[in-house]
C-alpha cells in the first residue's frame, strides 16, 4: 500500500487531474477503461468516508496490472497477493517461520445476480464455459461432469444469458488466475523461504465454502504451487451450508437487526438520496425498478458490471439501445466501496454485527493459533477459499478498516489475500505478521503471538449462539 500512496501523492503533486468525464491532463501513466473515475461525482471523504486519493487508481478492466502502475494497486479483477519479487522480509533476519493460516477469495467468475430479463442485456455470444471440464463424481462410479446448457426454446430463457456458464460459475481466466496465485505463493514459501518443502495434505490443510467455484479455486491453487497433484486426490474440508461459517451462511437474526437500523438511518438513506438520479437511469435501463435487492444497496450493480469488464464484456446494453455508461459505472464502482466499508467498519455497530456474523470463523481461527501454540497442530498451513463477504468481515475484525491502517475497507477484490504468518526469533518468542494483499498491516508486522491470540479472542461475543438467536 505505501507504493500505492506514494505513487498518487507524486500524481497530485504533479497535478494529475481526473474530471467527471474521465479525461486526464498531465497523465503520465496508460488510460484503462474501468480505471478512471467521475471523482466530481463519488462522495467525497468529507460527506461519506470514500477517499478521493483511493479512487484515483483502481482496475476494473483486467487480471493484469500495467506495468506503469505499483505492482500492489488496486486491482478488482485480481487482488494483488504475496510474490517473490515484492515479498518484504521481516525485520528480524533470523526469525524462522513456523506457521501460517492464509485466507483468501475465489477469483473470476460470471455475474451472482441476474437481471429480471439478462438475455437481451449481453452480446449475442453470450458466457462461454466450455474451455475447461467441470468434473463432479463420485469415487468408484463414471468420471461425470456437468455443462450448463441453455436452449432457445427454453420458455425462461430470458432469465439467462446465452452460452454455456452458470451464474456465479468460476471461468476459464479466473481458473488461470488462480493457478497463478499458488504458482507466486509457492514462490515465497517453497522457494525463498523454505516453508514448505513439498505440497502435501499431511502439511497443508485446506476448506471452502460449499460453492463449487471455491472448491476449483483450491485445486488450482494447489496445482500452481505442484502441477503433480493433478494425479493425487486431495481432501477439501467445507461445513454444512446452513452452518458454514466461511460465507457465513449461519443464521444470525439478532445481527441482521442490527445492519437493518443503521441502513435505515444517515449516512446510508443520504446516499441513496443522493445518488437517486443514477439508481433511476439503472433501474429503467435494466428493468430493476420497484425491485429491493437493486434498490437497497448498489451491490447487484456492481456485481453485474464488474463481472462483465474484468472478463472484457461490454456494460449492458438494452433492446432499446441504451446503454450503461461508463461513468455511472465507475460511480457505482466508488459507491460499491463506501456501502462495504459503512457496512462492516465505520457505521455505528458495525463491529458488533462484523463480531455475530464472523465470530464463529474467529472461534477457528482462534482455535487453529490456540492449537498451534500448545504444539498440539498438525499442519504448517491453513488455508481457506471464501468469499467477498468473507474477507471483508476478516478485515474488519482484525482492524484493517482503523485509522492505524488508513481508515477505510474497500471492496475486496477477486483473489483477495490475508496471510498470518507466525515467525519464531532467537530469543524463543513467536511473533504473528499479517499481510493484505502481499503488503504488511502497519498495526499487525510484528505482534507477540499471545497478543494477536487475543485479538481473535476479543472479536468473538461470548455465548455467539445465543448472541444471534435469543
Amino acid at each position: 500500500m505505501n507504493d500505492l500512496r506514494q505513487f498518487a501523492n507524486a500524481s497530485i503533486t504533479n497535478r494529475m487531474i481526473i474530471t467527471g468525464s474521465c479525461q486526464f491532463t498531465s497523465m503520465p501513466v496508460s488510460l484503462h477503461l474501468g480505471l478512471c473515475f467521475g471523482i466530481r461525482r463519488i462522495p467525497r471523504s468529507s460527506d461519506h468516508g470514500i477517499s478521493v486519493l483511493e479512487a484515483l487508481f483502481r482496475i476494473y478492466n483486467s487480471s493484469v496490472t500495467p506495468s506503469d502502475l505499483p505492482w500492489n494497486t488496486y486491482n478488482y479483477c485480481n487482488a494483488p497477493h504475496v510474490n517473490s519479487q515484492h515479498y518484504p522480509a521481516p525485520e528480524d533476519p533470523t526469525a524462522t517461520l513456523e506457521y501460517m493460516n492464509v485466507v483468501i477469495r475465489h477469483h473470476k467468475r460470471t455475474p451472482d445476480n441476474l437481471y429480471p430479463n439478462e438475455r437481451p442485456l449481453n452480446p449475442i455470444s453470450g458466457w462461454n464455459c466450455d474451455d475447461f471440464i467441470q468434473l463432479d463424481y463420485a469415487a468408484g462410479t463414471a468420471p461425470v461432469y456437468h455443462k450448463a446448457i441453455i436452449p432457445e426454446w427454453h420458455p425462461f430463457a430470458s432469465q439467462i444469458w446465452p452460452g454455456t456458464c452458470d451464474a456465479g460459475q468460476l471461468t476459464r481466466e479466473g481458473l488461470d488466475d488462480a493457478i497463478k496465485h499458488g504458482q507466486d505463493f509457492w514462490s515465497v514459501y517453497h522457494d525463498k523461504l523454505g516453508f514448505l518443502n513439498t505440497v502435501d495434505p499431511r502439511d497443508i490443510h485446506v476448506r471452502t465454502s460449499t460453492e463449487v467455484r471455491t472448491h476449483q479455486v483450491a485445486g488450482a491453487i494447489l496445482y500452481g504451487m505442484d502441477p503433480s497433484t493433478i494425479g493425487r486426490q486431495w481432501p477439501i474440508y467445507t461445513q454444512p451450508q446452513n452452518i458454514d461459517s466461511l460465507v457465513p451462511n449461519y443464521r444470525c437474526p439478532n445481527a441482521d437487526a442490527i445492519r437493518a437500523a443503521y441502513q435505515s438511518v444517515r449516512p446510508w438513506t443520504d446516499h441513496l438520496a443522493q445518488y437517486s438520479d443514477l439508481q433511476q437511469r439503472l433501474d429503467a435501463t435494466l428493468g430493476t425498478a420497484g425491485l429491493s435487492a437493486w434498490n437497497s444497496w448498489y451491490d447487484h450493480f456492481f456485481d453485474t458490471f464488474t463481472s462483465r469488464t474484468c472478463h472484457g464484456h461490454p456494460l449492458p446494453c438494452n433492446a432499446t439501445g441504451a446503454c450503461v455508461s461508463q461513468e455511472d459505472a465507475s460511480t457505482v464502482f466508488a459507491l460499491g466501496d463506501w456501502e462495504y466499508n459503512y457496512v462492516w467498519n465505520s457505521a455505528q455497530n458495525a463491529s458488533v454485527y462484523t463480531s455475530l456474523t464472523f465470530g464463529v470463523f474467529f472461534t477457528e481461527l482462534l482455535h487453529n493459533f490456540e492449537r498451534f501454540r500448545s504444539g498440539k497442530e498438525t499442519h504448517k498451513l491453513r488455508f481457506y477459499v471464501g468469499h467477498d463477504g468473507s474477507m471483508i468481515r476478516l478485515a474488519a475484525g482484525l482492524g484493517l478498516g482503523h485509522a492505524s491502517n488508513g481508515g477505510t475497507l474497500r471492496w475486496p477484490a477477486m483473489g483477495s489475500e490475508i496471510v498470518m504468518e507466525v515467525w519464531l526469533d532467537t530469543s524463543g518468542g513467536r511473533f504473528v505478521r499479517v499481510l493484505h494483499e502481499g503488503t504488511p498491516v502497519p498495526s499487525l508486522q510484528w505482534v507477540q503471538m499471545g497478543e494477536f491470540i487475543d485479538l481473535l479472542d476479543g472479536v468473538i461475543p461470548e455465548d455467539i449462539y445465543r448472541a444471534c438467536t435469543k
